[in-house]
């Protein structure tokens, strides 16, 4: 079932997404291209805001949990995207172990944990969970609300492996986000393959590293539809390491937060939209949606940063930030303010859902206490988009508009793992071999011109 929506949709986004409808079989090629160049992380998730004017990601999780949450109708997509995935990264896999975050999981946690076992199972392997948290010495066996079980037990490590008494993994998941850095139980590890690697931990990721691949690509897909990369691309800015204890920090903050905030309303002077701008201002790692503050003006910022120090270091996140060109989302459900979630294995779109919360505002994040979660029905007629229907007025037409956004953050996100990947760091200085010819390459297969590696993928030489 397609939950009713209720969205305030104005020109630019009808056009937008008439643009996107006709251009189906270019995006669909172009992506092809793209996954033939670059290899997507195993799974993830994109937060997605839809303005009115303006379709956007806002996140990109790496290690999604919330696949309870995805409705029963698109397992059969998450399978095979699953199968696909084993396939080409581990053809004769037979084990599976999946290294859950640390601490206690909460009943949630559970449940998604439980799903996704449950998907790789059907996918033809054998799933085992393995926790690396020290405070896990024995196995424990933890009953679920529906009636099920699920077995947590100590990862155990070998000298070159890793795995769990009486069980050898072909492949290691990660559902833990390495916020505290990667532990060395996780490294060195031979003829196995983690995924998604350790660079993709939040030790080493940053979330301005993610949308400077993704602004990238958002151009590189402008282009290619002739379309303002702006309508589906959050602008941003990186202050470094601040400390709002000091007077520079503070500084950094008024001067970046000013800057986007002059860029943004530019952006919304040129196509007429009479709606406030606003950034969030978060820390450039980590998850959850925690420490967020939405800046409105720069003088929003004075009181704050003129608050005691110490009190202000408590509203401020503090380390590396990232100021963020903040989206509207006018989608409902039931008149509650909703953004739709869309999760991803492999290069193929699986599933998603609503986050909808009842007393949060269409300018505030919604991944707070309180939010709820109605599935979206990615199966069947409505995964697929229906290009004669008028735009804006189909749900399977909107339905891929979010898997088409979804799938460029995760594009985007294969250049950030590439960017970061220590075995790729000489290619940025040294050229390589295409293995396909280039947008700008008029050579043959068997004669390309050779390409030179950058941090946001590959351009002729």
């Amino acid at each position: 079932m397609v939950p009713h929506l209720v969205t305030a949709l104005s020109g630019p986004i009808n056009e937008l997404e008439q643009r996107i409808l006709d251009a189906t079989p270019v995006i669909e090629r172009w992506f092809r291209l793209e996954w033939m160049e670059h290899t997507p992380p195993l799974y993830c998730s994109v937060d997605i805001r839809n303005a009115g004017f303006k379709l956007a990601p806002v996140d990109t999780n790496l290690y999604p949990d919330g696949w309870h949450n995805l409705s029963a109708d698109v397992l059969p997509l998450a399978v095979q995207a699953a199968q696909a995935a084993i396939e080409k990264i581990c053809p004769e896999a037979r084990n599976l172990m999946i290294v859950p975050e640390n601490g206690k999981p909460g009943s949630f946690y559970l449940a998604s944990l439980a799903r996704l076992q449950e998907i790789f199972r059907m996918a033809g392997l054998n799933v085992r969970f393995g926790s690396i948290d020290p405070a896990i010495k024995r196995s424990s066996t933890i009953a679920l609300p529906d009636g099920e079980t699920l077995t947590l037990e100590p990862a155990q490590r070998t000298r070159y492996r890793l795995g769990l008494k009486h069980f050898d993994p072909c492949t290691i998941l990660l559902n833990n986000d390495l916020s505290a850095g990667a532990p060395g139980i996780l490294e060195d590890l031979h003829e196995q393959y983690l995924l998604p690697p350790l660079q993709a931990g939040w030790s080493v990721r940053r979330k301005s590293r993610h949308f400077q691949c993704y602004e990238e690509v958002s151009k590189r897909f402008g282009k290619l539809l002739g379309i303002d990369p702006w309508l589906i691309n959050p602008m941003f800015a990186s202050c470094g390491e601040v400390d709002i204890r000091e007077a520079s920090g503070g500084e950094c903050l008024r001067t970046n937060v000013d800057a986007l905030l002059t860029k943004v309303r530019r952006k919304y002077k040129e196509y007429g939209i009479n709606e406030k701008p606003f950034v969030v201002v978060k820390a450039d790692q980590g998850t959850h949606g925690a420490g967020l503050l939405t800046v409105r003006d720069v003088k929003d910022l004075e009181p704050l940063l003129q608050k005691p120090r110490a009190k202000a270091a408590q509203i401020v996140p503090r380390g590396e930030v990232i100021i963020q060109e903040g989206v509207l989302t006018h989608e409902r459900i039931h008149d509650a303010v909703a953004e739709p979630v869309v999760y991803m294995i492999d290069r193929y779109v699986v599933g998603g859902f609503y986050r909808v919360h009842a007393e949060r505002g269409e300018d505030e994040n919604l991944n707070a206490p309180g939010a709820h979660f109605v599935p979206l029905a990615f199966s069947s007629a409505a995964q697929l988009p229906k290009p004669g229907a008028k735009a804006g007025a189909s749900a399977p037409n909107r339905f891929y508009m979010y898997g088409v956004i979804a799938r460029l953050a995760m594009v985007a996100a294969s250049y950030e793992l590439e960017a970061t990947d220590p075995e790729l760091q000489s290619w940025s200085e040294s050229p390589r071999t295409c293995r396909r010819p280039c947008a700008g390459c008029k050579t043959s297969d068997s004669d390309l011109k050779p390409c030179v590696a950058i941090n946001m993928g590959a351009a002729c030489a």
